[in-house]
């Protein structure tokens, strides 16, 4: 949340008032001396005599816990009310409003209520635990306030955050199928479950006619040899009887040729081996991998002068295929961008969140402690 617009100033103006009207009292009452005497002050605002030596112990001392108390109660109950989106009493954005400055008022009541003082282990735990939610949550507000300015000038093109995972598991699939359109059709594999075919029983179909052995048949009815099981057979094989050709008829013309098809060049072979092993070994374990920022291609210069190098080594035909390649790692690395930028700016309720719960339960102990014990 942005706290510099003008939404924040009532806010900021009560918070100053508030601190400088529990300075007045805590001065008036404990330190007269120090003020002038038209700030001296009236009776009625004057604490009875305490035999307590400490001011908490003192009816303004429990004033400010009993008060401060009450804020870490409210500031408590703003992850309910973002839950229960239908809730009619105030919106959201009043209540972080009034989070933010309400535990910052919290900061002058805490340290007048100690007296400025640690006093024995429990309240210094306290005041220990304190401060850690107090640093992690300026430090929140200070990430929400420049953070999404940061974002939206490093991400031409923010994705849904929840969507990252689905988006990234789309790129590795693009990809996968492009390498995939690269490599050499499979063989056909044979059924298994025909029988293999015999070798004494292959019958040899449109070969020529072995020639005999024997020197007297070799006469022109030739002795073919057919092989049928174990027994061999001869057969008399026909020749065909030539035709006269007349001597006016002329001969037809030739079939043109047909023209041999191109076959692939060298040239789209080896952009082809370029490109497959490019997909092999960087782009796709930088598209699948956890972390691409540990990756050679989540490194922008990298990455450009790769792809510039690729587009030297393949044809024009190819060139489009290497801009898409590209653009399937810029993605990658916004996506990675954003995921790390989305981290820092919640990564501090990991630390705010459940300190901020333990504090409020050792604050409760210390109040019953000091009413009932005491």
């Amino acid at each position: 949340m942005r706290i510099v617009n003008r939404a924040h100033l009532p806010w900021l103006i009560f918070v100053v008032v508030a601190t400088l009207f529990a300075i007045w009292l805590y001065v008036g009452n404990f330190a007269p001396q120090h003020l002038p005497s038209e700030l001296h002050l009236p009776d009625s605002l004057l604490q009875k005599p305490s035999e307590s030596h400490r001011v908490g112990g003192t009816p303004l001392g429990l004033i400010f816990g009993s008060i401060a108390l009450g804020i870490f109660v409210f500031a408590a109950l703003l992850g309910v009310r973002k839950k229960v989106v239908l809730w009619r009493i105030g919106t959201v954005q009043r209540w972080l409003r009034a989070h933010i400055w309400l535990t910052l008022l919290t900061i002058p009541l805490v340290i007048l209520h100690s007296g400025f003082r640690l006093g024995g282990p429990m309240t210094t735990l306290i005041i220990v635990l304190y401060v850690i939610v107090m640093v992690s949550g300026i430090y929140g507000l200070v990430l929400q306030h420049y953070m999404p300015t940061a974002m939206m000038e490093r991400l031409p093109a923010e994705s849904v955050y929840e969507q990252i995972p689905h988006i990234r598991a789309q790129l590795v699939a693009a990809a996968t199928k492009m390498r995939d359109t690269f490599k050499p059709a499979p063989p056909a594999k044979q059924d298994a479950g025909a029988p293999a075919p015999s070798a004494e029983k292959t019958v040899t179909t449109g070969t020529a006619a072995m020639a005999s052995t024997s020197a007297e048949l070799s006469t022109p009815t030739a002795r073919a040899k057919t092989v049928v099981g174990s027994a061999i057979t001869a057969e008399t094989v026909a020749l065909p009887e030539k035709k006269p050709v007349p001597a006016s008829a002329t001969p037809p013309p030739p079939k043109p040729a047909s023209p041999p098809k191109p076959a692939a060049s060298a040239t789209d072979a080896d952009s082809e081996a370029a490109l497959l092993e490019l997909l092999d070994r960087q782009i796709l374990p930088y598209l699948s991998a956890r972390r691409g920022d540990r990756m050679l291609l989540g490194n922008a210069r990298f990455s450009e002068d790769t792809f510039r190098f690729v587009k030297l080594r393949v044809t024009d035909a190819y060139r489009d295929r290497v801009e898409e390649m590209q653009s399937w790692c810029d993605e990658r690395r916004m996506l990675d961008l954003q995921l790390k930028l989305h981290h820092w700016l919640h990564s501090w309720l990991f630390v705010h969140a459940p300190v901020s719960f333990l504090l409020l339960m050792l604050v409760f102990w210390h109040a019953f402690v000091t009413l009932f014990k005491y």
